[in-house]
């Protein structure tokens, strides 16, 4: 009110309108262009002249053309976020104005409103150094980075070509990943909210999103972070003062004050895993919100979402090596609905089968199939039942194809995705037998006599020769145990050729054996970032370590005899989370079978002695 009551105010405090000035400027006269640059740059300048100058710079937009650029530089550059909200509309209609009478200023009027997507820097002085940082304290984050989305929203109404100048301004503004955890998450969670309204966008910013989680996830193996968490609680030191973090999009804004706060407990000792930490836990709750539709579950929407995240996974997952928690997007959509989860193993078995894929993504794609299979709990064992029926019938034809010719002999070069698939089924099998087996012993003892794993194991491929050890010798105690197949005359023979060899003039050095010949990983493996593992843990089927008591079960075989009815300790019982745990020594082979170096959570480089 007190704005609108007010009188009019001088235009300029020097003779002439803006218009004259420009117009004298182009005849070659810049006193008056100076002063009014140096006016506009002044530090110091109130709201009241920024309102004023905005309102002459509405009405002259048509001689802001691209000689004048580095006037309209200094424009750009107004302390307009953190102002009145005079100043900030009049800023809006300014930027309107502008790219819809000279779009030439569209690229820097893009750039100037990408750059406020992360907190203000700040210099704070230690020690006699300026150290430059993001200012985290400020109070109207929430507020300015709504004003930013306005503005780009208007931008886009009066420049209908603006997704296609933003994204390279994206790309080229993404924070590097050793800035502060605060800038990187104000960052993703504006692009994200980009998306929303710009969805010709979303693809495009999902790839870049994940490429950079990807490259955090690659640089922090699971062995560092298992290292750096053991040497925190390890640690004397008192504990770090909580963290507060920007958004949490799954909550209420009014109830969390648009901000996440973090106890010392769930911070990540590892500092490029608490990064990553952060980013997932906004990149869940994304794909939580897209979804969803006032709480319950959008059909279309997930779709949608589902074919982009695919398009990513293809892109950039599927040809990653290794990566331990950034694939977990995929898990977690797929947890929404039981077809989204049918619609990625099919995809992924396509990816398999495909002679024209290269050797390489046809096996990753092999351990994706088995990894997903054995550890998201959403999926029904009909599904189970229908992929490994699939699975053992392609292995089936690759050896009928392959066992009599001139390439029937073990090699990893050769026969691959035999291999990869090979070691999917065995894995399945391992976490999955019990539920393939409850309920009725006979009937679910028939179905996996039909998978015929006999003539896979015996074949002249020798699958049991290159699949991972702890991998292969759970199989052989599980099979053995439901007399499916023996496998330990074969293990016994594929060790006897594995014989370690000592080096001569190294001090006695043992050469291993390469115990991985596939350089296979299990892309489900335990997931261990603090925060963003809550949202994966309800979906996910953790390894349950063997008790003494189920060592002894599975060195019994069962009898053929048995009654589909009887009760069997192995099948039916619960195994003792912490009750009798035996060391499980690890066999001839000295092998790290998870991805990349973990074993917490994974079946155990397992020991069984032979019968």
């Amino acid at each position: 009110d007190e704005f609108i009551s007010s009188p009019p105010r001088k235009t300029v405090r020097f003779g002439g309108t803006l218009t004259e000035i420009l117009l004298r400027y182009q005849k070659g006269e810049t006193t008056d262009f100076e002063l009014l640059k140096h006016q506009l740059s002044d530090p110091d300048i109130k709201d009241a002249q920024i309102i004023n100058w905005l309102h002459e710079f509405r009405a002259s937009v048509a001689y802001l053309t691209k000689e004048l650029e580095q006037l309209v530089s200094i424009l750009l550059k107004l302390p307009w976020l953190r102002r009145s909200r005079e100043v900030v509309e009049e800023y809006l209609g300014f930027l309107a104005n502008l790219v819809s009478a000279q779009t030439v200023h569209l690229r820097p009027c893009l750039r100037m409103i990408v750059s406020q997507f992360v907190p203000s820097r700040i210099t704070i002085r230690e020690d006699d150094v300026d150290i430059s940082d993001s200012d985290d304290d400020d109070e109207n984050l929430s507020e300015n980075f709504n004003t930013c989305h306005r503005a780009l929203q208007t931008v886009a109404r009066y420049v209908p070509s603006t997704p296609q100048f933003l994204m390279p301004i994206l790309v080229e503004n993404f924070p590097f990943i050793n800035k502060s955890e605060r800038t990187l998450e104000c960052y993703v969670h504006n692009l994200l909210r980009v998306t929303v309204y710009l969805p010709t966008l979303r693809l495009q910013i999902l790839e870049l999103i994940i490429e950079k989680l990807l490259k955090l996830d690659v640089s922090t193996p699971q062995q560092d972070i298992e290292d750096a968490e053991e040497t925190a609680n390890n640690s004397d030191s008192e504990e770090k003062p909580t963290e507060e973090g920007l958004f949490d999009m799954e909550e209420d804004e009014e109830s969390k004050g648009n901000k996440v706060v973090s106890s010392s407990s769930e911070r990540m000792a590892h500092p490029l895993a608490e990064r990553l930490d952060i980013l997932m836990t906004i990149l869940f709750s994304y794909i939580k919100d897209v979804c969803h539709v006032d709480g319950k579950l959008d059909i279309n929407n997930t779709k949608d979402l589902y074919r982009d995240l695919v398009s990513v996974f293809d892109r950039l997952i599927l040809p990653t090596h290794a990566s331990c928690h950034v694939q977990y997007f995929m898990f977690y959509i797929c947890s929404f609905k039981l077809g989204l989860a049918e619609a990625f193993l099919d995809h992924l078995w396509k990816k398999l089968h495909d002679p024209n894929n290269p050797s390489v993504i046809r096996q990753t794609a092999g351990s994706y199939i088995g990894s997903f299979l054995a550890r998201a709990k959403f999926i029904p064992v009909v599904t189970v039942k229908a992929c490994l029926d699939l699975l053992v019938n392609w292995m089936h034809k690759y050896i009928d194809n392959q066992d009599t010719g001139i390439n029937a002999y073990c090699d990893v070069a050769l026969h691959g995705p035999f291999y990869s698939t090979c070691q999917a089924v065995f894995y399945t099998l391992i976490f999955r037998h019990k539920q393939l087996l409850d309920g009725n012993l006979r009937k679910g003892l028939s179905y996996l006599q039909s998978l015929n794993f006999e003539r896979i194991v015996m074949c002249q491929l020798n699958p049991l020769k290159i699949c991972i050890p702890s991998v292969v010798n759970l199989f052989a105690a599980i099979t053995r145990k439901y007399q499916l197949v023996f496998c330990y005359t074969i293990i016994e023979r594929n060790n006897r050729q594995f014989i370690p060899v000592v080096r001569s003039g190294t001090g006695g050095d043992l050469v291993q054996t390469c115990t991985n010949p596939l350089d296979s990983f299990f892309p489900f493996d335990p997931y261990m970032l603090k925060r963003s593992k809550k949202t994966i843990d309800p979906f996910y089927q953790f390894w349950e370590e063997l008790s003494a008591e189920d060592l002894e079960n599975l060195k019994k075989p069962i009898k053929r005899g048995t009654s589909e009815d009887e009760d069997d300790d192995f099948l039916k019982g619960e195994t003792p989370q912490n009750d009798g745990v035996v060391g499980i020594a690890p066999n001839s082979y000295e092998s790290n079978t998870r991805s990349p170096v973990s074993s917490i959570g994974s079946p155990p480089d397992c020991y069984v002695p032979y019968p």
